[in-house]
């Protein structure tokens, strides 16, 4: 959620802390911080809002000094106000904070119970105040650190720095992400190398329980056990491009249109050309022993499991099941023995995500991983590795990474098939062959934006909007009610269509619009005969459909949406299109802020 940049140097930090703040803001936004070290003092700038109001903070106040830490905030304790805004600083240190403090209330008690006042509502807060009691015991940083952090329960990526030592940060992490970025008589903390992307492309992925010192010449790596450790330097390849617009209005907008590239670049991972089949990347097991398919993920991404659901169990003839990750471990599921734990994440290192992965592992399951940042925890702890190549997705509201994780799925399910003997070469060259249309066609959707701009406003004073969808393109209508009420704030909910007259149908008049996702197949007949109920009532109906569908439907509806005519199995795919610019440009007509809607964050890293 939150995200905290630290550099030591020889020069001044601010403006590149900035820098890389402005990177992560997709991260948080609701406050943000820069603590420099400057002539023996702590000097901090924090500011309520958007990050160009810290800007102008600095503007009027600057912040000198060659070693600072900085964070953008999405709060989980206390309000977004410039008094919860990091970083949190006593007379000796200052702090920064990615994660939540589970036990932060009995720290707080204990250090008014010895006198100390803390001036804000935030968990981070009683971190500062406890190393501050360390190092006024006469303690070490380090050795504040090795006290310290046994004490935090929770998750948590921490930058820390010590007024009286202007030449190092320490940093660690437990359950929250964060790298250590090496350059030339300088080195950084970051929570992901994009932030850091501009300073240097030679990063080290701290693991769990570790902890930090960085200086300028280098760093050290201490284990949860305090024993110094190496972590391999790796080449991050992130690009300070990759947060760049270009020539769009929105990062959401980019991404949208990026979508037939980067399905291409991902299908060209798990395709072979030479013979048209399917092919994953080594793996340790044999996926035709898998039994069951256990699928867990969050928001956008638990909708792609959806989709996946049905291709393992049609093609693989697998069972599957799928739950929302936040409430996975809680119900104590029954996790059989030969089964596979599926877990999708555009970051990997969301934190319900994460904690139900290590709940299967710790269960004998073996672990496969639908991630697009192949860097990240999640893939780390995988057994199976299946990167998207999205690229960095900046804009909150998911899209390019959804219809990549619908591309690695699909290529997962048909391989499953072929392993168990369900799919026969001529089956699975067909599939393969409607795998490459993908692009082209969602090429021919995007044709198709203007259109969709057009009738934007016929959606946009609507209170209330329903999507209807049959089979994979029910995952679809939730998908698309999801994007509606990310950006736009418009009240959305997402139906299988035969449930209409099971109880939503009851919310039905002329000022409701439906937005119905039918391409023309086996289930279209029916699929129409919902939405028939629908307009029966008064409903104002959008049908999104091929040519063919939308003549088979006939006329009446308030608008539609003509997508090329595709196979079933790629069809999740293409008409992702349409429901994520219809989102986008309501939102546009509604004036919100489309790649930073209210209290939302992109990568979740608290429970």
């Amino acid at each position: 959620m939150c995200g905290i940049i630290g550099i030591v140097s020889g020069s001044p930090v601010a403006d590149r802390l900035v820098d890389g703040l402005r990177r992560m803001e997709y991260r948080g936004y609701d406050s943000a911080g820069v603590c420099t070290i400057h002539d023996g003092d702590l000097v901090r700038r924090r500011a309520e809002g958007k990050l160009a109001n810290l800007v102008e903070e600095l503007n009027r106040r600057p912040a000198p000094g060659a070693i600072g830490i900085a964070h953008t905030r999405w709060a989980t304790h206390g309000a977004p106000n410039e008094k919860n805004a990091h970083p949190h600083a006593t007379e000796h240190l200052a702090v920064v904070h990615n994660g939540i403090i589970e036990n932060y209330k009995e720290l707080r008690a204990e250090l008014r119970g010895e006198g100390r006042t803390l001036e804000s509502d935030t968990d981070t807060e009683v971190v500062a105040h406890l190393l501050s009691r360390e190092v006024e015991n006469g303690a070490s940083p380090q050795d504040a650190v090795k006290t310290v952090l046994p004490r935090l329960r929770g998750a948590f990526a921490l930058a820390i720095a010590f007024r009286a030592h202007p030449d190092m940060l320490i940093g660690a992490r437990l359950g929250s992400p964060l790298v250590v970025g090496y350059g030339e008589d300088e080195t950084f903390l970051g929570s992901d190398a994009l932030a850091l992307a501009p300073l240097t492309q030679q990063i080290s992925y701290l693991e769990e329980g570790d902890w930090v010192v960085i200086r300028r010449e280098g760093a050290q790596v201490y284990d949860h056990e305090n024993n110094p450790v190496e972590r391999a330097i790796t080449t991050s390849g992130a690009s300070a491009a990759a947060t760049e617009k270009g020539n769009y209005r929105h990062f959401m907008q980019k991404e949208i249109f990026e979508q037939p590239t980067v399905v291409a670049q991902t299908l060209s991972s798990y395709i072979h050309r030479a013979d048209n089949s399917v092919a994953l990347p080594q793996f340790d097991f044999d996926l035709s022993t898998i039994r069951r398919v256990t699928i867990v993920a969050c928001g956008t991404s638990f909708y792609a499991g959806l989709v996946a659901k049905y291709w393992f169990e049609h093609f693989a003839r697998v069972p599957v099941d799928i739950d929302v990750a936040s409430e996975f471990r809680y119900r104590e599921p029954v996790l059989e023995e030969g089964g596979l734990a599926l877990f999708i994440s555009q970051s990997g290192e969301t934190a319900d995500t994460l904690a139900a992965l290590r709940h299967c592992k710790a269960n004998g399951q073996t672990i496969a991983v639908v991630v697009n940042v192949p860097t990240s925890s999640m893939a780390r702890e995988a057994d199976l590795l299946l990167p998207t190549h999205a690229g960095p997705e900046i804009g909150v509201a998911s899209t390019k990474a959804f219809t990549c994780q619908l591309a690695v799925l699909a290529a997962l399910a048909a391989h499953m098939a072929v392993k168990k003997g369900r799919m026969n070469r001529a089956e699975e060259e067909e599939v393969v062959a409607h795998l490459l249309e993908a692009p082209a066609c969602l090429n021919a959707a995007l044709d198709h934006d203007e259109d969709i701009a057009a009738m934007a406003h016929l959606i946009a004073p609507a209170r209330d909007v329903l999507y209807l969808g049959r089979g994979p393109d029910y995952p679809l209508a939730l998908e698309g009610a999801l994007k509606l009420k990310e950006i736009s704030y418009i009240h959305a909910e997402g139906y299988a269509s035969g449930e209409m007259k099971h109880g939503p149908i009851a919310l039905i008049d002329e000022k409701v619009p439906v937005i119905v996702i039918a391409p023309s197949g086996p289930l279209f007949e029916k699929t129409i005969s919902n939405m028939e109920e629908v307009r029966a009532r008064g409903g104002q109906v959008v049908l999104i459909s091929d040519a063919k569908g939308l003549e088979d439907a006939g006329e009446g509806c308030l608008a539609t949406i003509e997508m090329p005519r595709v196979h079933p199995l790629i069809a999740p795919l293409v008409y992702a299109v349409p429901v994520q610019l219809l989102a986008y440009h309501v939102a546009c007509v509604k004036g919100t802020d489309v790649d930073q809607p209210r209290n939302l964050a992109k990568s979740v890293t608290v429970e």
